[in-house]
């Protein structure tokens, strides 16, 4: 016998649920917000629990109407045989929803219903039913909305999106069924069928990839839950529920036995992968879906077998903490950069909270969906990775060309002819040693002639132009015109646009004068340095982000790291971790104070693939960090701290000199036997303590970390290699 039956659903779901139902033989679908009423009988309904991917509860209505009052409510409610769904002995529960003038609250009206039913069996047994909070024989759901009130059997009981198999959502969990919506929308059914392979390179706990795989294998998504709210329902047919659980369990054999296409997932996070594994083996999906733990840098089609060109699902993450955005701005970049190189003929569905960043990876969705990710409104967008979908922004590469209007023609003094010939110098040597050596950032010019007291770094195809403060002897007017001419040279000797020649004045620095700003352009550049993309900032800040003359240090490390456990102190924007990262460390730590420096690191990880999950920092003073928990060893410490500082953030004032025998012996406790402490600072008269030299084993390695572009002034940094002698 048919009747009707209404499946609650998220919003968004309702075209999709329609389509579900329908095709588990359900007829005269209606859609309303969040729900779809439907007509079957009772096999459609349990085929609606034990098959529906999409729902969150099937229910039955047993009375509705309008209603004037709580008596009215109660009346209705009175009115049902409730002898024919449960009995004295059995327990129940009662859900509310909505809201009346005479209706206070939830539990108020909730209150009501139980009172009904309570006093029907009072009147006609003498006896009454208990209630339960946790899984009741009969869960009723009771909604009032305008006046018209309504009474459901929920079928269901618990959610139907909780499916049995996670139990540990991970740092941001999707729900089961939003993940199933997602591969519907995206066509993963019918990429499946044709044997597609499903990839997700930041899989957490898994919930998109196992949901893939029961859609795969064609497992019914409520065949592992043990409860359901028909069990002790007195109207319930063991008999046809155990036929249709049959027929789920022979589909879910013979698809299995068919075999899965490749779903593989991947995570930085030890955690979230430990959660997915747990989830997987729950799902009785081991042998067939994969997780490993791997950082975006390395997301590739898996090379093992033969695999068909399929869908990559993500939910990355969208910044809902001040900062986050930053950072994952160059996330979402990257994440299309491999998308673009590497999967040409796949599609991508994501899911984000944060459309806007869907919008830098370059890529022009072809669809996209309105859904919501528990409250947060997200959208899902869908994308086939073909040439003609590529977007790129050539503002935001390195080398893009710029329109520049032409200037009046100035004649050059005498003055300006030379800096003009020796910066012609320059590039001829140290230019053409760059070129041969594959890098791509370096200083040029280093008040080479004294009256053009300026240093010249190169950044890919932008110029960097730090004035030395003149001294109080020389005209201000005269050092200002000396600084135009310096401005006006570059352009025509480099052959750059004159937009790419940043200047700033550079003057010794006390404590955090290092993060004033001078502009708020917030412009990031990417550059490369030995295979790692790093990002600069040209204008705002007195550095730029990348120290070049530690540019061998930072090779050398990269060089050391592979397997290495290594921290990073006073690590600035954290340039030495990326490199260290990129060489295959088995973890870093950056510490430094300033968040300024953290959020830049941050967005060096991401623009690499890299994840903080493996790459940890910590904002604290690198004195009093040390100071803590000794029991956690390195094996590569970069220690590079400032000359000076008397920084807000620091109980007493910093001197190098006066305080780097502390740091080092502290550095040297948290050392591993045979690992490398690499001390290094910018004081130019800095002496090494002899104390130091006699505990430990201590080389000068100075002389290997000056590169020819600083070589004229080999005194801008100091190096040493610090070990615990052997016993």
């Amino acid at each position: 016998m048919s009747q009707q039956f209404f499946a609650i659903c998220p919003k968004g779901f309702e075209e999709l649920i329609i389509e579900e139902l329908t095709s588990l033989g359900a007829e005269q679908c209606k859609a309303t917000v969040g729900g779809v009423h439907f007509v079957g009988g009772m096999e459609v309904a349990y085929r609606a629990c034990l098959w529906s991917r999409l729902a969150n509860k099937i229910l039955m209505p047993l009375v509705s109407d309008q209603v004037r009052n709580v008596d009215d409510m109660y009346r209705l409610c009175r009115g049902v045989d409730w002898d024919q769904h449960l009995d004295a002995h059995r327990t129940f529960a009662v859900d509310f929803t909505g809201q009346a003038p005479f209706v206070r609250n939830t539990h108020f009206g909730a209150l009501k219903v139980k009172d009904a039913l309570v006093d029907f069996f009072k009147d006609t047994l003498g006896e009454r039913p208990s209630v339960a909070k946790q899984r009741p024989d009969v869960q009723l759901n009771a909604h009032l909305n305008k006046g018209q009130f309504t009474l459901y059997l929920d079928l269901s009981g618990e959610s139907l999106h909780r499916r049995g198999y996670r139990l540990d959502g991970g740092l941001a969990p999707l729900k089961e069924n939003l993940a199933a919506a997602i591969l519907i929308r995206a066509g993963w059914p019918a990429i499946a069928k044709q044997g597609g392979a499903l990839l997700d390179p930041m899989c957490g706990s898994a919930t998109l990839l196992i949901e893939g795989a029961l859609m795969a294998a064609d497992i019914a998504p409520g065949l592992e839950r043990d409860y359901f709210g028909f069990d002790g329902w007195l109207g319930h047919v063991p008999s046809l529920w155990r036929r249709l659980v049959d027929e789920a369990e022979q589909r879910r054999d013979d698809g299995l036995e068919a075999g899965l296409p490749e779903i593989r997932g991947y995570d930085a996070s030890v955690k979230a992968l430990n959660a997915a594994d747990e989830n997987i083996a729950r799902a009785g999906l081991s042998r067939f879906v994969r997780v490993s733990r791997k950082e975006l840098q390395h997301f590739a089609v898996p090379t093992h077998t033969e695999v068909v060109p399929g869908l990559v699902v993500t939910n990355p993450p969208y910044g809902e903490r001040l900062g986050d955005e930053e950072a994952l701005v160059h996330l979402y970049q990257y994440l299309g950069e491999r998308m673009r190189r590497g999967f040409v003929g796949w599609q991508l569905a994501m899911i984000t909270g944060n459309p806007d960043l869907g919008k830098r990876m370059g890529l022009r969705s072809h669809k996209q969906y309105q859904f919501r990710n528990g409250n947060i409104p997200s959208k899902l967008l869908l994308f086939k990775i073909e040439p003609e979908a590529f977007v790129i922004d050539a503002a935001n590469r390195p080398g893009a060309p710029l329109e520049s209007a032409a200037g009046p023609v100035v004649e050059w003094s005498d003055g300006a002819q030379m800096f003009a010939n020796r910066l012609r110098k320059n590039l001829r040597t140290t230019g053409k040693w760059a070129k041969q050596q594959g890098i791509q950032c370096y200083r040029l010019y280093d008040a080479d002639l004294p009256e053009y007291a300026v240093a010249i770094d190169i950044y890919g195809e932008r110029v960097h132009v730090s004035e030395y403060a003149p001294p109080k002897k020389i005209d201000p007017e005269v050092a200002q015109q000396r600084v135009d001419e310096v401005v006006a040279v570059i352009p025509d000797v480099l052959s750059v646009n004159p937009q790419w020649v940043y200047l700033k004045q550079r003057q010794r620095q006390k404590g955090a004068e290092q993060y004033n700003k001078f502009d708020t352009q917030q412009q990031y550049f990417e550059v490369q340095e030995g295979g790692v993309r790093l990002l600069v900032n040209l204008s705002d800040y007195l550095d730029t982000g990348l120290f070049l003359d530690h540019r061998p240090v930072r090779l050398d490390i990269a060089k050391r790291a592979k397997g290495k456990r290594f921290l990073n102190l006073f690590c600035y924007t954290g340039t030495a971790t990326v490199h260290a990262a990129m060489a295959g460390a088995w973890y870093t730590t950056s510490v430094d104070m300033s968040n300024t420096y953290l959020r830049w690191l941050a967005k060096n990880l991401a623009i690499n693939g890299l994840s903080e999950a493996k790459h940890r920092t910590e904002r604290a003073n690198v004195v009093e960090w040390l100071q803590g928990d000794v029991d956690q060893q390195f094996d590569l410490i970069l220690l590079d701290p400032p000359t000076f500082s008397n920084s807000k953030r620091m109980e007493a004032v910093f001197d190098v000199q006066r305080d780097h025998v502390m740091l080092v012996e502290r550095c040297m406790a948290r050392l591993t036997p045979g690992g490398l402490l690499i001390f290094s600072n910018n004081y130019r008269r800095f002496q090494l303590d002899e104390g130091l030299q006699q505990k430990y084993q201590v080389i000068d390695v100075t002389p290997q970390t000056i590169d020819k572009d600083f070589a004229r002034h080999a005194n801008i940094h100091k190096c040493w290699h610090i070990q615990h002698r052997e016993d």
